[in-house]
């Protein structure tokens, strides 16, 4: 049988580090429950200790394992850990298509550990917010450490991994397409990058291709340094783990680890506000048959979609701030 939380029993209980509280309170954000606004804000001031990892990369280039390795090495520091693990929705269950990594599976048990997935149930912009979120709650519960792994890298996963601190890019030789995504500025956000799969017989050839891809980059202070890796035998974990934490203290040193958190932060405030802000004028127009007329008429061409636009702003959000700045 469930067990009935109180809010004061859930805020007591994530700040006291209690998986179950931990469980129900994550439940609650990605239910969009009224209480979890409640939850977070109280627990928010709280917060700002946790060392935030972002891992992306292409599916099957095996991130999960490298997450797992690295899970080993910080438990082995005595360092709590979260992990947060971004998959597809189901269709059929709207919940994380994956659910929680089959290759995280040694540490289910570990309460050192607490590993969540979370599927897009169709809104990417309530995922990235639904992330923060958990995000905000593991550092308030005390973990040390927390991973945000994505499926991909595209840009609903460059949104959602954008409120780490540090961002680790995971390839494998033959995903020729990753190169090419670093070549078009599509993944210009790695901290550090993984060659994983060291054995092929393609790695060193591929390091050789990022490498002449992030020297184009004009500072090389900015330039991620790119390591070799074999998840499953943990072999070059110890020096990717040591490579984020240098790249951690480097941004914390010269002030830049703390102007990175304020600009995530102000850019998830804008980004959760512009995707509740759509929900609205989606609403409005499925509920409002005079907003659906005026959308038809640009359909008809019979009034441009600027005009349209500023009236539906004026209808459902009070206004268009773009009329104060040269806006129609």
């Amino acid at each position: 049988m469930r067990r009935r939380w109180t809010h004061d029993e859930l805020v007591a209980g994530v700040l006291a580090g209690d998986r179950r509280a931990l469980a129900r309170a994550i439940s609650l954000v990605e239910n969009r429950d009224p209480e979890a606004e409640e939850i977070v804000r109280e627990l928010y001031p709280r917060t700002g200790h946790a060392f935030a990892i972002g891992v992306t990369g292409p599916p099957g280039v095996g991130k999960s394992s490298l997450i797992g390795a690295l899970v080993r090495r910080v438990r082995a520091l005595d360092l709590t850990v979260g992990v947060v693990s971004v998959d597809p929705s189901s269709p059929f269950t709207q919940g994380a298509l994956l659910g929680d990594r089959i290759r995280l599976a040694d540490h289910f048990l570990d309460p050192g550990v607490f590993i969540r997935s979370m599927g897009t149930r169709g809104h990417l912009g309530g995922l990235a917010e639904a992330t923060l979120q958990a995000l905000l709650l593991l550092d308030a519960a005390g973990r040390d450490v927390v991973f945000l792994e994505t499926v991909g890298t595209g840009q609903s996963e460059v949104e959602v991994i954008g409120i780490a601190d540090v961002v680790l890019l995971v390839l494998m030789p033959g995903s020729g397409d990753s190169v090419q995504a670093l070549k078009a500025g599509i993944m210009e956000i790695p901290d550090v990058i993984a060659v994983n799969k060291m054995d092929h017989p393609g790695a060193r050839t591929m390091v050789g291709e990022v490498r002449s891809v992030i020297a184009l980059e004009p500072d090389p202070e900015r330039r991620p340094r790119i390591l070799l890796t074999e998840a499953l035998r943990s072999e070059g974990v110890d020096e990717l783990w040591g490579e984020l934490g240098r790249r951690r203290d480097a941004l914390r040193d010269d002030g830049r680890l703390d102007e990175r958190r304020r600009r995530n932060l102000r850019g998830e405030v804008v980004s959760v506000a512009a995707a509740r802000a759509r929900e609205r004028i989606e609403q409005a127009l499925a509920a409002d048959p005079r907003l659906g007329a005026l959308v038809e008429e640009v359909q008809r061409r019979e009034t441009d979609p600027l005009t349209v636009v500023s009236a539906i702003l004026d209808e459902v959000l009070g206004g268009d701030p773009g009329r104060g700045a040269g806006g129609p």
